[in-house]
Order: structure tokens, then sequence, then C-alpha cells
């Protein structure tokens, strides 16, 4: 390591970050947050808690001409009793827009999770580390470093060899999401690589990314927080949690979905709003849930537990929901011209999953990510599409 004065150490203040609505001072640092502190006030439980941490689409954002950068950080990581420890988060450093650099940081602590159906957890106090970027371009440059997708991140300090300066503005769109755990990240390899980083990559576009994994709910504290968010493109990816949590039947869910948009809405009367239904989930097309987890053979894998039979008595599963999704949009856009639909099987459908098969029987791999977030970008970015530039 360098010797001290050869650094300069900046402080990492919330003007210097992206993606985030929050930005909460802690013992140790600064820590991100994806919901402001009036809905963390009425999260019901861990999970959506953790979620909502881990800084999924959250950036550091300055420009320098510095060749070598050094991120203290102290991360949380998230493993199940029984299984293997994932690999450190990575750290994603891109210049121009460009990915140029990664790095992990090792240590830190440890929150391991005793029970997947109660989320009863024990939490180990672990080091702070340190990311490491070497050898990066000289010359005045934007440079981003996207946190870790699934390690919540309590920033501490930047150093850099050479001054850092705000981040030019960039004047593109705000691309507000709110989805599940596959737009969270699970299974993306980085954090650029989770499907709406790369469709926003494509697109052109700020990303802000509330995919709380296992916790896409309809909660009223979310619509609020997209409501009171500034947007000029707004989606909600509805459906797989509802269902595989077994947490509505019908009669619920479609009032639920209404006043979801509805409060949405009230901030945003104008804006291209997108609802996108379930990409395709075999295990779920008609069996209800709740969904368990199956470790034959010691690899987690997902299956619906619910009586399709029950469709009938208001069980939801992927294909009511789509066709109730279908019908509150067609319903309110008479009303309502910039409401539009996704059906999520043209972002990931019988043709991908043949291709790139869902490996726990729910969550797409690294290049399921890769395919959604290209269709993605292909039928809402592109040409003719809801999110194309010029579109209203």
């Amino acid at each position: 390591m360098s010797t001290e004065h050869e650094w300069i150490t900046t402080p990492v203040t919330a003007d210097m970050l992206r993606g985030h609505l929050d930005a909460e001072v802690t013992a140790h640092g600064l820590l991100p947050h994806r919901l402001p502190a009036r809905a963390r006030r009425q999260i019901p439980d861990e999970r959506l808690a953790t979620a909502e941490a881990q800084p999924s689409g959250v950036r550091l954002a300055f420009r320098t001409r510095a060749t070598r950068i050094e991120l203290d950080t102290l991360p949380t990581k998230r493993v199940h009793r029984g299984f293997p420890a994932p690999p450190d988060g990575v750290y994603d450093l891109l210049v121009g827009g460009r990915l140029a650099a990664q790095a992990t940081v090792a240590g830190g602590r440890v929150h391991t999770i005793l029970d997947m159906a109660t989320q009863t957890a024990e939490v180990r106090e672990g080091p702070a580390g340190t990311a490491r970027f070497a050898d990066l371009p000289a010359g005045d440059k934007d440079v981003e470093i996207w946190l870790p997708h699934t390690e919540i991140t309590e920033l501490i300090a930047l150093r850099t060899d050479a001054p850092v300066g705000p981040a030019r503005p960039g004047g593109r769109r705000v691309w507000l999401h709110h989805g599940s755990s596959i737009s969270h990240g699970s299974n993306a390899a980085h954090p650029t690589a989770v499907w709406p980083a790369l469709a926003a990559a494509r697109g052109g576009v700020e990303l802000v990314n509330l995919g709380f994994g296992g916790s896409a709910l309809l909660d009223p504290f979310t619509a609020r927080a997209m409501r009171d968010t500034p947007a000029d493109l707004i989606s909600v990816k509805i459906g797989i949690n509802v269902v595989n949590g077994d947490v509505m039947r019908l009669r619920a869910f479609s009032p639920a979905v209404d006043g979801f948009l509805d409060t949405i809405r009230e901030g945003h009367p104008g804006t291209p709003l997108l609802v996108v239904s379930p990409i395709l989930c075999p295990v779920q097309e008609d069996t209800p849930g709740p969904l368990a987890p199956d470790l034959d053979g010691g690899r987690l894998r997902f299956r619906a537990t619910g009586d399709p039979a029950e469709r009938a008595a208001g069980r939801l599963t992927l294909n009511v929901v789509r066709d109730e999704l279908s019908r509150i949009v067609a319903r309110r856009a008479a009303e309502d011209p910039n409401l539009h639909y996704l059906d999520g099987r043209e972002l990931y459908g019988e043709r991908d999953h043949a291709e790139f098969p869902l490996p726990d029987e729910v969550h797409p791999d690294p290049a399921g990510h890769r395919r959604i977030g290209e269709n993605f970008a292909r039928l809402v970015f592109g040409d003719g599409g809801t999110f194309a530039a010029g579109a209203r």
C-alpha cells in the first residue's frame, strides 16, 4: 500500500450517491437505503428490512483524474445455515459508463439465516475492509462505483491519488423500477449485471432500483416512496412474490393493485407507467404457493405447495395474476393513456427457459439476467417502446 501522504481522503457524503432514497449516518460511516426512513419504520419483517438496505443499483459517482482509488467499507454478508457462504460481493468501477475494474471486500459482519421459513437469524461482527482499484485510465473522467447488490454496505472512506470533484450532470432520464428478487439481482454475477442495470445502460437512463428480494408485495409504504421520488419513467413488476408467498387471494389482490397505482399517480399523474407481469416460472404458472425450499441432493430448489383446484376459490397463480393485471391496466388505461402493460413472458418465456433454465426453479442465472435486460431494453426502450426517447 502507498504511503499516507500520497493519498487524498474525501468524505463519503450523500450527495455522492446515486440510486438511493436515503442515507443513514452510522457509527462506522454512511449506509445507503432504498426506502426512506418513514417507510422503514413500517416494515413488518426482517426480509424486507435486509433487502432495502442491500444497495442494488446504488453507486458512488464523482469526477477525478485518479488512477488509483480505494474505498473502505463495512459489508454485511448474508448466509444460510447449512449452505456454503456465497462469494464476496463485487464492486464494479465504471469509467465513462463502461466497466473498467472490479474488486471485493473480505471480512465484515455475517448475517446467518437460521431458518428460511421464519427468517430467524444471528449476526456475527467482523472487520471493515477495502476495495482497491488500480491502473485506471489517466486524465479527467467520470467514475461510478456500483456497490454489491446483495451486501449491506456501510461506506467509511474514499481515497484517491488525485482530487475528487462532483460528477457532471448527466441530463439523462430517471427510471424508477420496483420488483422482486429477480429485479433485486438474485443470482446475478455483479451489480451492473442485474437485469434492470443492463436495461438502464442500454436505454441510456439513470436507474433507481427498488427491487426487493421476496418483498414486492404491494406494500402501501413502497407505493408512497415511489410517489415521492422524482422520476421520468416508472415500472412496477408485480405478482411473483404475492403468489409464492401466498399472501393474498384474488379478492384482495385486485384492489391492492389499484391502490398501489393510485398512490403512484398522486405524485406522477402523467409519467409513463409500465405494469409488468411475472416472467415464466413453470412451478407457479398454475400451482398456488406458498413456495417451499427443497434441499434434495444438497442443491437448493423451490417447489409450489398449493392445490391447483383452489384457483376457483381465489388462490393466486402466475396465470391468474397475469390475466388480472392485464384486465386492470386495460380498464385504467381508458382514462390514463400513459399507463401500459407488458406480459413478463415477453422478457423471459418458453424459448428463453429452454435456453437458460432457472437453476432453482425461480431465479434466472447470469445469462438469464442478460436475456431479460436485453429484451426489456429492446421492447421498452427501443423504437415504439413505452420508454422510447420522446414517448409519452
